[in-house]
């Protein structure tokens, strides 16, 4: 069921006792689970929000697989939804981000199968697939110069070794009667405006493109994908632009229609998903509340954009080579900055999954109903209520979770890590279920904790974890992160930053921006250790709907 929901900024309407007229651009942000749009003002300010789920198949263990068809079709809904009541005429840009999944069109741009049974709606690999590991693990055998960029083993998650399983699994059915393949963001932006040029984003982070000197023939060559070089990447992309470029003549006519939206209005080059979060709130502006990193230069900040994965984005001036750690990229998300990227590949999906398969998880959904509460806010309160005299965090000290249900993403970049709980005991109660979710949560930020140590051992500075996504609308989530990182952690006011972030690319986009530079937003709260504050609402799952 779709959601809309109205904001409004300092008091007022955004309808009434207007004296001069407002510029807003659209943003929209293409989750694992939902597409969500927002209606953002010039001073970054959103104004309303609309969500619509969206389809996910898997065919086996593994194949996770989605539809453009249904994805574009809920862009279209969002889109219209939070245009509703405004002079349409005063939209400025459109700015696109999602899941770096692996979308694969025909020379007509028809949908073609990712899948053995053969069915073209489902013309999507998702981000968090992992049929294609022999094949990573061949590529990775090559040891080739372009795998220093990604932490020097790529992920099954990148594009690479899904489109090497496409050539040897669906030769006939896929592979030789493609004509595109697309990043889910790029897609988005071809869609609305007829234009193929990809993202520098999509293509350095997710695609071993390099900003600097382009595709390496030898690499495509080397791991039996030479098909590339010989069409001059036609296929893939040979006509990259910073995020933030305006596209051709912005929407076209069929768009704008889907869309709700005038024909014309500026289209942005997209960001992935946790770029867009990162954009939105690496810039912050902290001053005046007393966090170690006022003062201190924007490479002092690591985003976290935490939701269905978690990922954890650090720039710096120079490039820095962390091993397990994805980059580094240049001006992949913020111009002239090299970007750090390392990730959890599962984080709120495995809270839902260790909560959801628990026995009293129905006596959980019962208790949270009779009290109008999402789960989790009634699992906090319940850890609040049995851990007596001693801190919530040593409601643990017997039970223990390895969170690497789908393989390590960073810094160990082992796709073969299977999970682990130890410390089970014979109960089955309420109680066992909050302090099992209590681990994971702690296990997450353990992993966070990991992934900082390695990049400030090869020489990043991290002073302040800046959070934005699903589960930083969770108190337990974000103060475990400030206990064991020993960090300050800071959330914007904006909630909803990785909307922002895309809005940001729409106003680009427009020309009203010249830069696609953070903009400023002050913290609403700052969690240090052992201590919150001023909380956001909580979600029924535990990551929301942002990657």
């Amino acid at each position: 069921m779709s959601c809309l929901r109205l904001l409004t900024a300092g008091g007022g309407s955004m309808m009434s006792g207007e004296q001069e007229p407002r510029s807003y651009y659209v943003g929209v942000d293409v989750g694992t689970g939902s597409v969500r749009a927002a209606l953002v003002d010039q001073r970054g300010v959103l104004l309303a929000f609309a969500d619509q789920p969206i389809k996910k198949w898997e065919p086996q263990f593994n194949h996770h697989e989605q539809s453009s068809a249904d994805i574009w079709a809920a862009c279209c809904v969002v889109t219209k939804k939070v245009v509703q009541g405004i002079d349409v005429n005063q939209i400025r840009g459109l700015g696109f981000d999602a899941t770096c999944s692996l979308v694969v069109l025909d020379k007509q741009f028809r949908p073609l199968p990712v899948n053995q049974e053969g069915d073209s709606h489902r013309n999507v690999i998702m981000w968090l697939d992992h049929r294609a590991i022999s094949q990573v693990q061949r590529i990775n055998e090559t040891k080739h110069s372009v795998l220093q960029y990604v932490g020097g083993v790529m992920s099954v998650e990148m594009q690479a070794p899904k489109l090497l399983w496409l050539k040897e699994n669906l030769r006939e059915t896929c592979w030789d009667k493609a004509g595109h393949f697309f990043d889910l963001p790029d897609f988005l932006s071809w869609k609305a405006t007829g234009v193929t040029a990809r993202s520098l984003c999509s293509l350095v982070c997710k695609w071993t493109y390099s900003a600097e000197k382009g595709w390496d023939d030898s690499f495509w060559e080397m791991i039996g994908l030479e098909d590339f070089v010989a069409d001059n990447y036609n296929k893939i992309g040979n006509q990259v632009l910073p995020p933030g470029t305006s596209l051709g003549s912005g929407l076209t006519p069929e768009a704008a229609k889907e869309l709700g939206l005038p024909t014309g209005v500026p289209v942005a080059v997209s960001l992935i998903d946790a770029h867009a979060g990162g954009l939105g709130v690496i810039g912050a502006d902290v001053r005046g509340h007393g966090l170690v990193c006022e003062g201190q230069p924007v490479t002092s900040r690591l985003a976290v954009i935490c939701g269905t994965s978690s990922c954890h984005m650090g720039i710096s001036t120079d490039p820095i080579f962390v091993p397990g750690v994805w980059g580094p990229y240049f001006s992949a998300m913020v111009p002239g900055f090299w970007l750090n990227e390392g990730g959890q590949s599962v984080t709120g999906k495995l809270i839902d999954h260790l909560v959801q398969g628990h026995p009293a998880f129905p006596e959980l959904q019962a208790k949270a109903t009779a009290r109008c509460q999402s789960i989790y806010a009634y699992l906090n309160s319940h850890l609040d209520l049995i851990k007596k005299a001693q801190s919530v965090g040593f409601l643990t000290v017997d039970l223990h979770v390895w969170p690497d249900f789908h393989g390590n993403r960073s810094p160990l970049a082992d796709l073969t890590l299977k999970g682990m709980v130890t410390g089970l005991k014979l109960s089955q109660d309420l109680d066992d279920l909050a302090i099992l979710y209590l681990a994971t949560v702690q296990a997450i930020a353990f992993g966070t904790r990991f992934i900082i140590e390695a990049m400030e051992a090869a020489g990043h500075s991290i002073s302040t974890l800046f959070l934005c996504g699903g589960l930083s609308k969770n108190p337990l989530f974000v103060q475990m992160h400030a206990d064991i990182t020993g960090m300050s952690v800071v959330l914007s006011q904006e909630v909803e930053s990785v909307l922002v972030g895309a809005a940001i690319l729409g106003a680009c986009a427009s020309g009203d921006f010249t830069s696609v530079q953070p903009p400023s937003s002050s913290p609403t709260s700052t969690f240090q250790k052992k201590q919150w504050r001023n909380y956001p609402k909580q979600q029924n799952s535990a990551q929301g709907d942002s990657d």
